[in-house]
């Protein structure tokens, strides 16, 4: 018997109506998509901006574009505007590995939702997908009140392998006593899962994020369902958005009874949209005669933020914001120790964008509890901070809430933080790292914030980075302080380096040799001599005189960083580098005409850092191995592993 989900007629009348409705402009705006740069025109401007912002999270050298100035048609933006687009999402399929890994992590945590009577027969089939540790979403018209949610079942890894056979299918029941609620103008349910805990940690879910800017017409989008009640399958970017309207999305894909339910996702992996129905469109759609629709996340999130809800039901829907953790699902031999390892994307971003108001800030708001950076971390050596000479401690930020001396220090989680009061910048920040524990936590949507420790006159906010090619560079990166003997306690490391205090706002082309330049406590972290895989390293911008005047402020040219490990035979070693334009390292010349994409990156002595900064570093430039070797005034540029000297 062919089991399956019927959608209601008056369900299917209403999409229908719709896409007859929009057919006009779904047509036009199919039509721009075929002109070079024409996706940059067939969305609302605000949304084509709002995408860009968005895609900068994932694109490292992705800029804002002004809505206003698209919206005028302003030549310059909508060159930049469509190239981005065009580059990103209209791209030739050619696309990185990690797309495929996060695939596979999203639809780990779709599943075939088997819909059931009250006798316990099976009455049809849909999708369904986890979007938090207990929540299934669905549609309504599969699951459309809670007794029928409470007959019915979950089933995950309903599919085959990697080797064609079948993975062994894991169900659970619902618990609408729990947790159920469902609109039908939305056609969305949401309910919780029956399960002991931890049961559901290796299928891990799909966040739902209410901002704005995850998919604009002409965005590619991707379906993993359970068509007619079948194996799981991906609809795999053979689909675009051809429309977006006030709830809903329009696009063209492949679907079929049973894909209800089914969560659509972006090239990013973020939910767009709940797909619900699909209807002929014969002469509208491009690529074939079905038009789909889905209903928007962010609709789905504003319904669920107006309605009031039980204190215990208010708690499970406030882990919609959770961010997702997966469990190894590797087989483990009988007899073995039973190992939980939690595994998440990797991300190597270098910089970082502001979020949207739904997206809050994790940081942790006790500030009492920052032990901040630890000058005994690298065994059998004590490797201090750097200190201020006579002439700059009257320039140091004083930490407001500070009980010790120097007063002048701000710790956050494995590192610390000096500022400079009348730059507003960091005079140094410094870490500890440890690679035994260290955490490959997954990136989510950046938000800065403001140090209270701190007065806000004496630290660069928000506004410098507005409608310009500056980036907001992190000096301690995201990951290094990312570690511990728990991913919460790594979590709250990574927090704390988005603090306005550890940014520096660097022109979008200051990166163009970032590899070297980012990989270098990598190599020396991981480098085989390395004892117990510990690094500290201490890093700032060179605060010259002559940097740009940009908006009151003055950006810094050139970064420098020290780094400091233990070799195998227990002896310290200690090296620094300049990121900086060559021009600029042989004397400190002034350049005539400053290209902030000319940088390279030298290793230098030590003592050549105190001589641009005014630091001290105490016994370090006797730990280096360039110490005797090279002149204080020679550099030696970066190209690769092979020019380091350890």
């Amino acid at each position: 018997m062919d089991v399956r989900t019927e959608r209601p007629s008056e369900l299917q009348d209403a999409v229908a109506a719709r896409a007859a409705r929009r057919g006009d402009q779904r047509r036009a705006k199919i039509a721009l998509l075929g002109r070079p740069g024409g996706i940059a025109q067939a969305d609302e401007p605000s949304r084509v901006a709002t995408r860009i912002d968005r895609l900068g999270r994932y694109y490292p050298d992705v800029r804002p574009v002004s809505p206003a100035a698209i919206a005028a048609g302003e030549p310059a933006a909508m060159t930049a505007a469509g190239a981005i687009l065009e580059r990103i999402i209209l791209t030739d399929d050619l696309l990185g590995v990690g797309y495929l890994e996060g695939g596979v992590t999203a639809a780990a945590a779709v599943g075939r939702v088997n819909i059931r009577d009250e006798r316990g027969r099976l009455v049809g089939y849909g999708t369904g997908s986890l979007v938090s540790p207990e929540l299934l979403l669905t549609n309504h018209h599969v699951l459309p009140d809670a007794a029928t949610a409470g007959f019915s079942v979950i089933e995950f890894d309903y599919q085959d392998g990697v080797d064609g056979l079948p993975l062994p299918v894991r169900a659970f029941g619902l618990d609408p006593d729990r947790f159920f609620v469902a609109d039908e103008g939305l056609d969305f349910a949401l309910v919780a899962v029956k399960a002991a805990d931890g049961e559901l940690g290796p299928f891990g879910f799909n966040r739902l994020i209410g901002t704005e800017g995850k998919a604009i017409v002409g965005d590619f989008v991707t379906i993993v369902q359970h068509p007619q009640g079948g194996k799981k399958q991906v609809a795999l970017r053979e689909n675009r958005v051809v429309d977006v309207l006030d709830d809903f999305l329009h696009y063209e894909t492949d679907t079929e009874p049973g894909s209800s339910g089914s969560p659509v996702f972006n090239d990013q992996w973020e939910v767009v949209a709940l797909h619900h129905a699909s209807v002929r469109a014969d002469g509208h759609a491009e690529f074939g005669n079905f038009l789909n629709e889905g209903i928007r996340v962010s609709k789905l999130l504003k319904f669920l933020a107006e309605k009031p809800f039980p204190a215990d039901r208010q708690a499970l829907l406030d882990r919609l914001s959770t961010r997702p953790e997966r469990a190894s699902r590797t087989p483990v031999p009988d007899g073995a120790p039973q190992v939980l390892t939690l595994t998440m994307p990797v991300d190597i971003r270098l910089r970082a964008e502001p979020a949207a108001a739904e997206e809050t800030g994790r940081i942790d708001p006790d500030y009492s509890n920052r032990e901040g950076y630890d000058p005994g971390f690298l065994p059998g050596h004590t490797v201090g901070l750097p200190t201020l000479p006579d002439a700059l401690l009257p320039l140091a930020a004083i930490n407001r809430q500070a009980t010790t001396e120097p007063r002048y220090v701000l710790p956050y989680h494995h590192f610390s933080v000096v500022m400079h009061k009348e730059r507003a910048l960091a005079f140094f920040t410094a870490v500890n790292i440890d690679g035994r524990t260290s955490q490959a936590l997954r990136r989510e949507a950046d938000h800065w914030s403001l140090d209270p420790r701190v007065a806000e006159s004496e630290q660069l906010g928000e506004e410098i980075y507005r409608a310009n090619p500056l980036d907001r560079g992190h000096l301690v990166r995201r990951l290094d302080p990312a570690w511990g003997a728990t991913a919460a306690i790594a979590q709250l490391g990574n927090d704390d380096t988005f603090h306005f205090t550890n940014c520096s706002p660097q022109h979008k082309d200051f990166n163009q040799n970032k590899t070297t330049w980012a990989g270098l406590e990598d190599y020396v972290l991981n480098n085989a001599a390395n004892h117990e895989l510990k690094v500290s390293v201490v890093t700032g911008p060179v605060l010259a005189e002559d940097d740009d005047q940009y908006r009151g402020a003055r950006l810094p040219r050139q970064f420098w960083k020290v780094v400091a490990m233990v070799k195998a035979d227990g002896t310290l070693s200690a090296t620094a580098y300049l990121l900086s334009q060559e021009s600029l390292i042989k004397g400190l010349e002034v350049a005539a005409e400053f290209s902030y994409g000319a940088y390279r990156t030298y290793q230098v002595p030590v003592r050549r850092i105190e001589t641009l900064t005014g630091l001290s570093f105490g016994t370090l430039p006797d730990a280096d191995p360039l110490t005797g070797l090279e002149s204080t005034t020679e550099a030696t540029e970066i190209r690769g592993a092979a020019d380091l000297v350890l």
